[in-house]
């Protein structure tokens, strides 16, 4: 079984987008799910998720957000003292945003497999506790 980070595009797309970024992002679900992969994300992709049905006053998009979220399918990982340690070594490029690097960090600290993303910059950094990072294009799954 493989821990697969997955950045909040891939959820804003599976949730948001019926064209092709949508059909991927699922593609890529089902296959994780299939497999029995453990799918993680952070705490900061449920809050980025949540700022449009937020501001909206959509609380039927924002409660679909936090049930899915809560189940067993998706572990949100929160952003702890050994995600703060890895978030300052990938700082040290100043061309990391810092969501990103919050991403990333929180992923390294869980250590993953796979974070997929549809970033592209992203996907040419190396960071120690990620084995490889995806665009969903190129993920192997």
């Amino acid at each position: 079984m493989s821990k697969i980070f997955l950045d909040t595009n891939v959820f804003v797309y599976l949730f948001e987008d019926q064209g092709p970024r949508g059909t991927r992002a699922t593609e890529i679900f089902n296959e994780i799910s299939l497999r029995g992969d453990e799918v993680l994300t952070s705490a900061l992709t449920l809050g980025e998720l949540l700022v449009k049905p937020i501001e909206a006053n959509d609380h039927a998009l924002a409660d679909r957000y936090r049930k899915a979220f809560r189940g067993p399918t998706v572990k949100l990982i929160s952003f702890d003292e050994a995600g703060a340690e890895s978030y300052a070594r990938i700082r040290k490029d100043r061309g990391i945003k810092a969501p990103d690097a919050i991403q990333l960090a929180t992923a390294a600290a869980a250590g993953c497999d796979l974070f997929i993303t549809n970033d592209d910059r992203l996907t040419r950094v190396r960071v120690p506790g990620i084995q490889f990072i995806s665009s969903m294009e190129r993920a192997p799954v």
